[in-house]
């Protein structure tokens, strides 16, 4: 038997899905209820409810995706010799001006395939993460050789405070030795660790 899924899991796909690929639903899924559930099944489930998203038109027949609308190989294309033919005439055709039913305005927010939180910068499709963003309003560019984490290690609690400057090698250190937490003390602590262990590996390499 499949799984069954609740009337708010549903509802709240069917509140996101309008303009977000299915990957991206599925990041978005996960991280508010707290499950890891492929792509594929968020399609899946957007499809048996009836629900689209305007920008991907595949379709899941016999547990193949978009098996429907691929173009075979060999397959002669319908409008081959046929120069400037248009569908539907000249009331279906998009004008100059016109904005497509997915346009996002300048502003809107997203959660990007990686978990960030990124923002519309300008048209078309111009995005940028909102922490550097933040960062850069309030200290400009980010050095060179330097990167943004996030103090209690969560990317969508995108502060000011929340944000911490340290250098790549530093990082290194700190992915490797798991000193990124859950607070903003602790991984304050973490920096300074990663700085020790750094300076003492040098010594002995000396």
């Amino acid at each position: 038997m499949g799984r069954k899924y609740t009337d708010e899991q549903i509802q709240f796909i069917a509140d996101n899905i309008t303009g977000r690929s299915h990957k991206e639903m599925a990041a978005m899924f996960n991280l508010h209820f707290g499950t890891a559930l492929p792509e594929t099944t968020i399609m899946s489930l957007s499809f048996r409810n009836g629900l689209k998203n305007g920008i991907d038109s595949r379709l899941i027949m016999d547990g193949k995706t978009g098996t429907a609308t691929r173009f075979q190989k060999g397959q002669r294309s319908w409008n081959k010799g046929k120069k400037g033919i248009t569908l539907g005439g000249e009331q279906t055709q998009f004008k100059k001006g016109n904005l497509p039913h997915n346009h996002r305005p300048v502003g809107t927010e997203r959660i990007n395939t990686d978990g960030y939180v990124d923002v519309k910068i300008a048209d078309p499709g111009k995005w940028r993460q909102k922490h550097l963003l933040i960062w850069e309003a309030a200290n400009g560019p980010v050095p060179a050789g330097h990167v943004l984490i996030f103090a209690d290690g969560d990317p969508l609690n995108v502060t000011l405070d929340n944000l911490l400057l340290i250098t790549r090698a530093q990082l290194a250190v700190m992915n490797k030795r798991g000193l990124i937490a859950t607070s903003k003390e602790l991984t304050e602590a973490g920096v300074i660790v990663a700085d020790i262990i750094r300076k003492v590996a040098e010594r002995k390499r000396k």
